[in-house]
């Protein structure tokens, strides 16, 4: 069990099905990029951390984290609803890093992240 199937489960639980928006994060040269989003609607608990990282492989690109969010507080929306919430989620992450702290944030290995300041570089004089 990884913390992502903790969450699955205890998520489903708690709404009996939900829609989750998928953002999927590239941290190379320690950057915090998004590479591609989606959004999937969770209509059980029997997904595993594999089967997801193996889904969002899919995509085509190389990431190395990725941060959920559900897409209300109602559970299941429609897919047209998914969409805009995904797309101003998009959006406002593009002009605030900062609001994965607000997912469910995890890496390649279905465990969770944390996204903290960073400090400023002290600058290094030759």
């Amino acid at each position: 069990m990884t913390d992502f199937d903790d969450w699955l489960q205890a998520t489903f639980a708690e709404t009996d099905g939900f829609t989750v928006l998928i953002v999927l994060i590239g941290t190379a040269g320690g950057r915090v990029d998004l590479l591609k989003s989606a959004h999937l609607h969770v209509i059980g608990d029997d997904i595993r951390w594999p089967d997801m990282a193996a889904y969002l492989d899919g995509s085509g690109v190389a990431w190395d984290a990725v941060a959920l969010f559900r897409a209300g507080r109602e559970g299941l929306v429609a897919d047209d609803v998914a969409r805009t919430r995904l797309d101003q989620l998009v959006r406002a992450m593009n002009g605030d890093r900062t609001l994965i702290r607000d997912s469910e944030f995890f890496n390649r290995d279905g465990l969770r992240l944390r996204l903290d300041d960073a400090e400023p570089s002290v600058p290094i004089l030759n």
